[in-house]
């Protein structure tokens, strides 16, 4: 099929092709062309992904390897990491040590980021509000500091065993998101955006929400890296304009601006028979996605035209930005065939006082992470879609202080990549499930260990994805989001 896909590209006239993008609708026709004969997916040497399903439109869904148990994906990224240990992995016996010296050999000889004297162990605060409770009909024990999500407990799969090779912010984002520590990599959302196509002609199929500052990693951690730039991540604001430059400019009208926007593909149309870039084919299909975007972005952002009981439930603020809107527009966007919806929300950093800066960040994300579980799930939506809380690592069983030792009021949890809780409800995992399991004090994975090349492998697992088929050569190589690793964690599929 891709040969003649290639020949038929090839025996189009410059008359014949230009015929078919002259009027105003023509770069929908270009694109879709260009999509049927291969550019910017299988005629990339080396590409290797679904066969795509054609039609005559630009909303091109691809096949998956497999049957998916999962059709979109919304993945919750806290930047910073929470502390798992105060959350989701209660140790009686770290509760029980603490303030005792930590044991050598979670120290000597360990890449711990600040903390370089040998430090205390430092146990969940023994007050009502840090306790832990077996919830629901499952048992899986949460923290209470998170009682909106102990609610919908029973949706959840735990994973109590995550690892990361990286310790450092930036390069565990990376590791976490593009699968390798350093930039320059396809993001999780640009590789399955590469995979399985787009639902919705109307919309970018990887839309990104921040809330607070960007992360350290920067916009890298839904780039396209190496992928046609068409896969990489759209981010959308909450205020002003939702995506920058969507607006026309004063004095320019929606007719004025489609004319421009025809005249321009015309020119690429040209350049692209010239010069063969697969990069100028995207730019076509970006400059009329913006146009359609005009129309379908505000109507997705204007959230007023939900119900009360709906803002009620998310805890919404309609008009400014804030975590809960930007869960509310993940159901909305998911709703309308965005394949991958991610959000990341900055804050979660606690060198110090985290027994007092660690509520404060849960009462912003527990009612809102709940209420998405529980609006898709009333919609019919939560077992095609995914939901995923990550982080980049997890924080130490040991105390941070001023000085590296003893205990004190403002006493914080050092950066830890040995051991981290993540979690996944919906699209295919089991409910009520704990997967994995930490030594008596949460250092360690002591059963059922989850890289993050595992994670990612399981990811797109569920979605249809065979990991070691998606791939993309690049300079020589053929590259895959989980680089030469990766096994799927299958005991956590329903």
């Amino acid at each position: 099929m891709k040969n003649e896909h290639h020949s038929l590209f090839k025996t189009l006239t410059r008359r014949h092709l230009f015929q078919q993008v002259g009027s105003g609708i023509g770069g929908l026709a270009l694109a879709s062309l260009l999509r049927q004969s291969g550019w910017g997916s299988d005629l990339l040497d080396g590409a290797s992904s679904p066969s795509p399903r054609m039609d005559d439109q630009d909303k091109v869904p691809h096949a998956s390897h497999f049957p998916a148990r999962a059709k979109n994906i919304i993945y919750i990224h806290l930047v910073g990491a929470p502390s798992h240990l105060d959350l989701y992995d209660f140790k009686p016996q770290l509760q029980q040590r603490n303030g005792q010296l930590c044991p050598d050999e979670f120290f000597e000889g360990k890449q711990l980021a600040f903390i370089r004297k040998q430090p205390m162990l430092l146990g969940t605060p023994q007050d009502k509000e840090f306790e832990f409770t077996k919830c629901g009909t499952s048992g899986i024990e949460l923290s209470n500091l998170l009682p909106h999500l102990q609610q919908v407990a029973d949706e959840l799969t735990l994973i109590r065993s995550t690892h990361t090779d990286q310790f450092n912010h930036a390069p565990a984002q990376m590791m976490m998101l593009t699968g390798f520590e350093r930039f320059g990599r396809p993001s999780i959302g640009a590789w399955t955006s590469y995979g399985l196509g787009s639902e919705n002609q109307n919309l970018p199929g990887f839309v990104v929400l921040v809330t607070g500052q960007v992360l350290g990693a920067g916009n890298s951690a839904w780039g396209s890296g190496f992928l046609p730039t068409v896969h990489q991540g759209v981010e959308f604001r909450s205020k002003g304009d939702p995506v920058l430059f969507l607006s026309n400019p004063g004095g320019v009208d929606d007719a004025s601006r489609k004319r421009t926007v025809d005249v321009i593909n015309r020119l690429n149309a040209r350049q692209l028979l010239d010069l063969q870039d697969p990069e100028i084919a995207t730019r076509i299909r970006q400059y009329e996605l913006a146009y359609r975007m005009q129309t379908s972005v505000p109507e997705l952002m204007d959230i007023n035209s939900e119900t009360k009981q709906t803002h009620e439930m998310y805890g919404t603020s309609p008009g400014k930005e804030s975590f809960a809107n930007h869960c509310l527009l993940a159901r909305r966007l998911v709703e309308r065939g965005v394949r991958f919806v991610q959000l990341f929300d900055q804050g979660w950093d606690m060198h110090n006082s985290v027994s007092n800066r660690l509520p404060t960040k849960c009462k912003q994300v527990d009612r809102p992470i709940a209420a998405l579980i529980r609006d898709l799930k009333q919609r019919g939506m939560l077992d095609e879609t995914l939901v995923v809380w990550s982080s980049e690592f997890g924080r130490t069983p040991m105390g941070q202080t001023n000085n590296g030792a003893g205990q004190a009021t403002n006493v914080g949890r050092d950066h830890h990549k040995e051991a981290f809780t993540t979690w996944m409800a919906g699209g295919g995992v089991k409910k009520g499930f704990v997967y994995g399991k930490t030594d008596e004090l949460g250092y360690g994975v002591v059963e059922d260990p989850m890289h993050v090349h595992d994670f990612n492998a399981t990811l797109m697992h569920l979605l249809g994805i065979d990991h070691e088929q998606l791939t993309f050569k690049f300079q020589g190589r053929a590259y895959r989001l989980t680089d030469v690793a990766g096994v799927v964690a299958k005991k956590i599929m329903a």
